[in-house]
């Protein structure tokens, strides 16, 4: 049960202790702890420090007192300070308050020119636009994610006072914003449940701004996609889109998942697209290309990978019979000499060859990795593959091998 507590993923989220679980216990993610047990001096300062770790958006810990422990705290507190105690035991609600005032300031000069007045009553309608003006900012994603964080944390530590009280919902309305950017362009990871409970918390509290967050598609006004075709009509439908940069953060993502999940066993096409996808977008922030000439190269860009991943039906190749086509294709002297139906056989041969030979840790052995690299060799000197490029091809068909070879193990 211990470790389990200690696991923020895990679905035990409450433990009643009658007494005895202190030593050495240290869960950071605990952020609640209800008291209806009398405690006193060394147990009360232990027991009331499970609860005081910094962890994600957590600064400090809420402890709910049932019994009237205040006194004791105040002892405890005075034996702690005067003791081997340094620094400051417990926190000065009033001091957070000044925080976060200050970091409200920030946020609300950062939105200084867009009007969102309305967001108590028209919050799903403002949180897309509000969002499309965040990012038109310089700098404006991180520099927004900066201070909500900052916020959040804030209140963490005085939301039970009436002035912070006051602020909950354009609180909760800048950590939409906060979670709608987030859900449209984050791609390396995703975000975790955690972290988006912990995100629209308040929103679900306050039944204001629950819909839409749940479904960036939605908030746009787009039809959900299907994203592993990017239909012409889906694609039309982010081009009409009135807020331009959010479009284009909208079709980073679409694009960068679609190139993730269609090309992961593919090496040369992913490259293709990832330094593509990142020259335009690398264009876009530096100022160098407008937000529509961006929409317009995205939109191009997601036609052709689509048309590019239909290539293997067109060819007669499976997926890793394309991806060894695509390495040996890499060298258009190749291509020039040998020609399509070559170039096929060659990836027929080396699939199934490649496939009976590797094992699950063939990359960590250099005898095994030595004997597929000879065995690539003598595939493309029998069709006369052109030498000048063999050992270029060579490599590229082992890194691919190296690719595919957990599929294989897992097939």
């Amino acid at each position: 049960m211990e470790k389990r507590f200690k696991n923020p993923k895990d679905p035990l989220k409450l433990v009643i202790v009658r007494d005895m679980w202190l030593t050495g216990f240290d869960v950071p993610c605990l952020h609640t702890m209800y008291v209806d047990k009398p405690m006193r001096d060394h147990n009360l300062m232990q027991a009331i420090a499970r609860v005081n770790r910094v962890f994600r958006d957590k600064e400090g810990g809420l402890v709910v007192d049932y019994i009237g422990i205040a006194s004791e705290l105040r002892k405890a507190l005075k034996i702690y300070t005067e003791s081997w105690g340094k620094g400051m035991p417990t926190l000065d609600a009033a001091e957070a308050l000044a925080k976060l005032k200050e970091y409200m300031e920030i946020a609300r000069g950062q939105l200084s020119g867009f009007d969102y007045a309305a967001y108590r009553t028209k919050a799903t309608t403002l949180l897309l636009p509000t969002a499309n003006f965040v990012l038109g900012l310089e700098d404006g994603k991180k520099r927004w994610f900066d201070v909500v964080l900052k916020i959040t944390k804030a209140f963490s530590l005085c939301g039970t006072l009436d002035e912070a009280m006051s602020l909950r919902e354009e609180i909760a309305f800048f950590q939409a914003i906060k979670a709608v950017i987030a859900k449209a362009t984050e791609t390396d990871k995703k975000l975790s449940e955690e972290h988006k409970n912990a995100v629209l918390k308040q929103i679900l509290d306050n039944a204001v701004l629950a819909e839409g967050v749940e479904d960036i598609f939605k908030l746009a006004g787009l039809e959900r996609p299907d994203i592993g075709i990017l239909s012409d009509g889906f694609l039309e439908e982010v081009r009409q889109l009135p807020q331009r940069n959010f479009a284009v953060e909208l079709l980073q993502k679409l694009l960068n998942d679609e190139i993730k999940s269609r090309c992961s066993t593919n090496v040369l096409l992913e490259k293709k697209f990832s330094d593509r996808l990142l020259a335009a977008l690398n264009r876009y922030r530096n100022r160098a290309i407008e937000s529509a000439q961006v929409i317009e190269e995205l939109i191009a860009m997601a036609k052709e990978f689509r048309e590019a991943a239909k290539r293997g039906d067109e060819l007669g190749l499976n997926e890793s019979e394309l991806a060894f086509y695509d390495a040996l294709t890499d060298n258009e002297s190749a291509v020039r000499e040998l020609g399509d139906e070559i170039l096929k056989t060659i990836a027929h041969e080396l699939t199934d060859k490649l496939r009976n030979s590797t094992t699950v840790d063939w990359q960590k052995r250099d005898s095994v990795r030595a004997r597929l690299r000879n065995l690539v060799r003598i595939t493309l000197r029998r069709h006369k593959y052109p030498p000048d490029m063999q050992e270029a091809a060579i490599e590229l068909v082992l890194k691919q091998a190296e690719v595919l070879s957990e599929e294989w193990s897992n097939g």
